[in-house]
């Protein structure tokens, strides 16, 4: 029953993760890298199938800029984020289970060393989920529908997540939906391989706001800095136990895009939209 509160957090299984992201900037000197790390602390209510499940995640990320662009780029090499959210779960009829998630975290480049106002984001979610995947079930399988909803998206409307899982064969499974579409394949106890497509990205305020100097004379005010990617690769995992494995992921990507965007979330600047390669590793704790 852990299984589905991990899901609620992650949408997967992962109860601890260590994780490093590098993405050179095709046509660029330019650079981005992610450290990342979390943790998913499940508490049994005294309820049969009801759980709380408290998260806490820290990510550092990390722009080198190397080419000449309109503005200032002496604060803009490094954001942080604190991320803590709580989970509850409850199970339901026909193989069915609840679960709501609400979260807060704090998203900056930290300039003026002090957590303002605008560094604070609030996120939402609910999710129905269908869990077929019983050591007595032939073809296990999972499906997953919610609500997702982030202050930091700058929309006043909730985005859908739907999620597909099945196990069609003792050696090969896959997954069809948001935030990832994958297609694995176990040859052993030891190891896994898989194709994918997943979505990253991240969303951060600068605290003392930047000045992008318009190709006409003319000045815009950003408030804030994106990065939406669209990710396409292959992934190895190493299993040290069942339980605990190493993983690498390297890739593509389809969509690349990091911008500027001023106090409305309007674009005012595109830093780089160049596809490029990627490169992910890190360690992880699963159920």
């Amino acid at each position: 029953m852990v299984c589905f509160c991990a899901n609620v957090c992650a949408q997967n299984t992962d109860l601890a993760r260590i994780e490093y992201t590098y993405i050179p900037q095709s046509d660029s000197d330019n650079s981005v890298s992610r450290f990342r790390a979390f943790v998913n602390v499940p508490f049994r209510l005294n309820w049969e199938g009801s759980y709380l499940v408290a998260g806490f995640e820290y990510r550092n990320l990390d722009l080198d800029f190397e080419d000449a662009v309109p503005f200032d780029t002496q604060n803009l090499d490094r954001f942080q984020l604190f991320r803590t959210s709580l989970s509850y779960t409850f199970k339901m009829k026909n193989d069915w289970r609840f679960a709501a998630k609400v979260g807060a975290e704090v998203n900056s480049n930290f300039e003026s060393d002090k957590i303002t106002d605008r560094d604070i984001n609030f996120t939402g979610a609910a999710f129905m989920i269908r869990d077929r995947s019983g050591d007595t079930i032939a073809k296990p399988s999972r499906l997953i529908l919610g609500l997702n909803y982030s202050t930091t998206a700058g929309r006043p409307f909730p985005i859908p997540i739907v999620n597909y899982y099945q196990k069609f064969h003792p050696n090969w499974s896959y997954s069809v939906g948001s935030p990832k579409t994958n297609l694995k394949y176990l040859p052993g106890d030891k190891h896994a391989l898989q194709g994918f497509i997943t979505l990253d990205g991240f969303f951060s305020n600068i605290q003392n706001n930047l000045t992008v100097t318009n190709s006409d004379g003319s000045s815009d005010t950003a408030e804030n800095i994106s990065m939406t990617l669209v990710l396409g690769g292959i992934g190895y995992e190493y299993y040290f136990t069942k339980h605990l494995l190493f993983y690498a992921y390297g890739g593509y990507t389809l969509f690349n895009e990091i911008r500027l965007r001023d106090g409305k979330r309007n674009s005012l600047y595109k830093i780089n939209e160049a596809n490029t390669y990627y490169l992910r590793s890190g360690i992880k704790f699963k159920l």
